[in-house]
């Protein structure tokens, strides 16, 4: 099936993180990438990405500074909110075109070191607000840059949820108990936000197992 190595999609986050070591499990090199694009997390992210890289990795992760273009954005994703006062939905943690950046600047990555494939670990999740999150956006971006850049997306997660990327982490002994995913929080996880309740969940039914 030729060469699959490419560039993945990094975040410090439990879906990022399985994928890092399923990737290794199936014999496929890749390069981290982490992209700043002003999330208030950001800092925390990558130093959380840097301890649960498998050891290999930590020195080849490459990053990309791009906050600037949500500079102006009223998203909590990005102008942290107060959690002692402010209350938040899911709307209010919206970032516009995210995914479309994101798949972009990975491509575009991948393409200049002569990789062919970018790797990302969406799932299956009924809280993605995304207008770029969808089955039909994934396929036309893929064939997009397929078609004019010889760049390939794989989301090998795509259709799972959160339990079974969660449960296949263990399996692949990826240290999940440390990532770090929490939307409305720049340090502690704040535990009631998408990504907090998602992972929470998925954790809780594995425990439930056991």
């Amino acid at each position: 099936m030729g060469n699959k190595n490419g560039v993945l999609l990094a975040s410090g986050g439990l879906d990022s993180t399985t994928l890092a070591y399923w990737l290794l499990a199936q014999g496929i090199d890749f390069i981290p990438l982490f992209i700043n694009y002003g999330q208030h997390c950001a800092e925390t992210e990558f130093e959380t990405l840097r301890k649960v890289m498998p050891v290999n990795k930590t020195e080849e992760i490459e990053s990309i500074d791009i906050q600037s273009v949500y500079k102006k954005s009223k998203s909590k994703f990005i102008k942290a909110a107060d959690l002692w006062k402010d209350e938040i939905s899911a709307d209010d943690l919206y970032i516009p075109y995210r995914n479309l950046l994101l798949l972009t600047i990975g491509a575009t990555f991948a393409r200049n070191i002569g990789y062919s494939y970018v790797y990302s670990a969406f799932i299956n999740s009924n809280h993605a607000k995304e207008i770029d999150c969808s089955n039909e956006f994934f396929e036309k971006m893929d064939g997009l840059l397929s078609d004019y850049g010889s760049v390939k997306i794989s989301m090998p997660f795509r259709y799972k949820s959160k339990y079974e990327v969660a449960k296949l982490g263990i399996e692949l002994d990826a240290p999940i108990g440390t990532t770090f995913s929490c939307q409305a929080s720049a340090i502690i996880p704040c535990g009631a936000c998408p990504n907090c309740v998602d992972r929470l969940e998925a954790i809780r039914q594995i425990e439930q197992e056991h």
